[in-house]
Formats: C-alpha cells, structure tokens, sequence
C-alpha cells in the first residue's frame, strides 16, 4: 500500500482442505474483504488529509500532510486471486504460469519491455557465478565495496564503477537475484547474495507464540 503503482497477486492455499464450492465462496469472500479494505484505506486517507487542511495551524502539519498525500497518490493493482494446492506440482506450476503472464502484461509493468545494457547480464552473471563458488560462506552476505572488487577481477568487467554497480544492484533487487538494503543505514554496505538464508533467519527468529517460548526461557 505504500510502494507506488503496486501490482498484488493474492494466492489461496489450502485448497485440499475445502470443497469445491467452499473455493469459490472463500474467493469472492477474500476479494470482497480486499475491496472494502482499499475503500476504507482511501475514506481514512481523505479524511486525515481533510482534518489537516482544516486545522489551525495547518502548516505545522506540512510534513505529515505531504506523507498522506503521497500514500494517497500511490495505486494499487489488485489481481484475482489465485487458489492452489500446495501439495499438488501441478497447482504449483499453475501459479508459476499465472505469475508469468501477468509480469509479461505491458500494461501492469512497462518496464518489462525495457532493453538493458549487456554489462547488466555480465555484471549477474557473475554475481551468480560468485554466489555458488566454494569459497561464498552459506549466510551469502558480502561487502560492497569488496564485490565490487570481485568483479573487477573478471576481464570484462575491469571497467566496473561503484556507482554502475549500484544501479545494478538495484535492478538485481527488484527481480529478486540480490537483497540489498541501500536505505538502511547499517546494511547500505552488506549485499545478501543469497536471499533465500533471509528467510531460513526470519523462519527462525519470527515465529507464532514467539513471545510466549521467550518468556518460557528462565
């Protein structure tokens, strides 16, 4: 809700569990309840906004108004659900191709027909080579400014810029290859070039009841 021009894709798990006409009816219900969030959002917005310019001193809310009317400009494209069994390959590769098609739709994401500079594929192609070498630690996080040096290593990149390298890196993050926090202070210099130990540290740390198995410890 906050990322501008955002494109949702709600998947229904479960599906095993329920009846065929259970399906059906859970999906309009979610969808419904997705409508009437997004409309209760824009209400809420409008009338935060509203009471601000209707204050006193208005302009001591500058700043929280411009934030408000930032989240209020930012769309959201929301898809129809999709309903599989995760048990099941086959409704796997069905939300696969699902995904597939609605990222190749011009229209939800113009650019996916941009046309990028061949020092984008070297520059990931190495980066993968690197994430699978013997000597990348299983944890895959790895300095910047050290990466960087790391592909200057390779002939084709000799030439490698920080600054390119950061708009690399960008573009790797968004597809998903890298997670690079650039806007967190403590982690602008860390690249995690294994993104999937993120999720094994999360699985670990963020958990149901979490609270409670803590307090448990003496």
């Amino acid at each position: 809700m906050r990322v501008p021009n955002s494109v949702v894709l709600p998947v229904g798990t479960h599906v095993d569990c329920c009846q065929e006409q259970e399906v059906a009816e859970k999906t309009h219900d979610i969808m419904a309840r997705i409508t009437a969030m997004l409309a209760e959002r824009k209400s809420n917005l409008a009338h935060f906004i509203d009471n601000l310019e209707g204050s006193e001193e208005p302009k001591f809310y500058v700043d929280q108004w411009e934030r408000l009317k930032e989240m209020e400009s930012c769309t959201l494209t929301i898809l129809n659900l999709v309903a599989v069994n995760c048990t099941d390959h086959r409704d796997i590769k069905k939300l696969e191709a699902a995904v597939l098609e609605h990222v190749k739709n011009e229209e939800l994401f113009p650019e996916v027909v941009r046309v990028l500079p061949p020092i984008y594929r070297q520059v990931e192609a190495a980066i993968v080579d690197i994430a699978r070498s013997d000597e990348m630690a299983d944890h895959g996080m790895m300095d910047l400014q050290y990466l960087l040096s790391k592909l200057s290593q390779r002939e084709h990149l000799a030439g490698l810029g920080r600054e390119l390298l950061q708009d690399i890196l960008r573009y790797l993050h968004r597809i998903g290859l890298v997670v690079w926090y650039e806007e967190i202070k403590h982690l602008e210099s860390t690249v995690f070039l294994q993104p999937t130990f993120l999720i094994t540290m999360f699985k670990l740390l963020v958990r149901y009841h979490l609270v409670q198995q803590l307090e448990s410890i003496s």
